[in-house]
């Protein structure tokens, strides 16, 4: 699948026109330390992906699966082909405020003209979590969209936000782990862009609960108990940041709400920190209780048995670094940061 590509840059300041009054991660502050240069290698990288994703068509579906199946069962294979877009989309945003060059601009609007509003959400927070990257893009191009695609993209966003807050709150009593993360980060980042108070505030209600649901005292989180793995608490960590970034960029300080056991984000990422130095290692899966973890072994799928990598925890640490700068030697030491991860933010 098509990821948003590695941008690092120096970055300097340039006027640009305001975002529209929604946003869940790029404030205009950010937007306006884009460069507006692509006389950069990684920028021309960025801009090549997007000149790729611009010359050829989009492969939208009504609906996506991959949660729960293996290689070549129903419609994983086409669902990740389609999936390729979304991660193009953000490329194509990011290009745009690269260059300035409304070229991008126009390959995206087809890209969300193609999938919206064609697509519906599912509410499977696994097939859709990587739609985090279509709300950044929007983030970066709303106030240029042709009406229609906007009113199309405003009207996915409250499915996603009313939808995954309800569910969300539906399932605090009986699911303590990742996919709950993911509920909360599609919600949240919706809410956010939608500007809506009422929304954001029922995200952050539900994501309250579910950090007292997840976390354990000394930092660990309930799939670790589950799973055996330590690619789970990165995949179950990682929603939850993105949520506290999009608070903090609204002066907002979810990060550092505490569970009544006393629990946060940071000791929950303290707890990881040792084994994403190095300094503790973790064979994966071996006493994990999920019939499904042993049938992806059984299958070949890297990453499910041997010793955890921490380079898995690369984008997790980074993301952190954005919260919370104590974790930014660590996150430069595992690795660069994805595009959208503008340094200095």
């Amino acid at each position: 699948m098509l990821k948003p590509l590695v941008l690092s840059l120096l970055f300097i300041s340039a006027p640009i026109t305001a975002l529209a009054s929604g946003y869940a991660i790029f404030t205009p502050l950010i937007v306006n330390r884009l460069p507006q240069s692509a006389d950069n290698p990684t920028a021309r990288q960025v801009l090549h992906a997007a000149d790729l994703a611009r010359h050829r068509d989009p492969q939208p579906m009504p609906r996506v699966h991959t949660e729960g199946t293996l290689p070549h069962q129903g419609i994983r294979d086409q669902s990740i082909a389609a999936e390729a877009d979304w991660p193009a989309i953000l490329n194509l945003a990011l290009a745009w405020r690269l260059s300035n060059d409304d070229v991008y601009l126009v390959g995206l609007a087809a890209y969300l003209d193609a999938w919206f509003p064609l697509y519906h959400a599912s509410f499977n927070p696994i097939d859709e979590t990587n739609l985090d990257t279509v709300i950044m893009a929007y983030d970066l191009t709303a106030e240029r969209l042709p009406d229609a695609t906007r009113v199309n993209m405003e009207d996915f966003l409250r499915q996603l936000a009313t939808g995954y807050i309800a569910q969300a709150n539906s399932k605090l009593k009986k699911d303590h782990g990742n996919w709950q993360s993911h509920r909360i980060k599609l919600a949240t980042m919706a809410a956010f862009a939608l500007n809506d108070p009422t929304l954001i505030q029922a995200a952050h209600k539900v994501y309250q609960k579910h950090l007292a649901n997840n976390l354990e005292a000394d930092g660990s989180v309930f799939d670790f108990h589950e799973r055996d793995a330590l690619h789970y608490v990165v995949y179950d960590l990682q929603p939850l940041l993105m949520a506290a970034l999009a608070a903090q960029r609204h002066d907002q300080n979810w990060y550092q709400d505490t569970t009544p056991d006393g629990a946060t984000l940071a000791k929950a990422l303290d707890w990881l920190t040792p084994y994403a130095q190095g300094e503790q290692t973790h064979i994966e899966y071996v006493r994990s209780t999920v019939k499904f973890d042993y049938q992806r072994r059984a299958a070949g799928e890297p990453g499910f048995s041997g010793p955890w990598e921490p380079q898995s925890a690369t984008q997790l640490f980074n993301l952190a670094a954005l919260v919370d700068n104590r974790y930014a030697p660590l996150a430069a030491r595992l690795g660069r940061p994805a595009a959208w991860m503008v340094p200095g933010q």
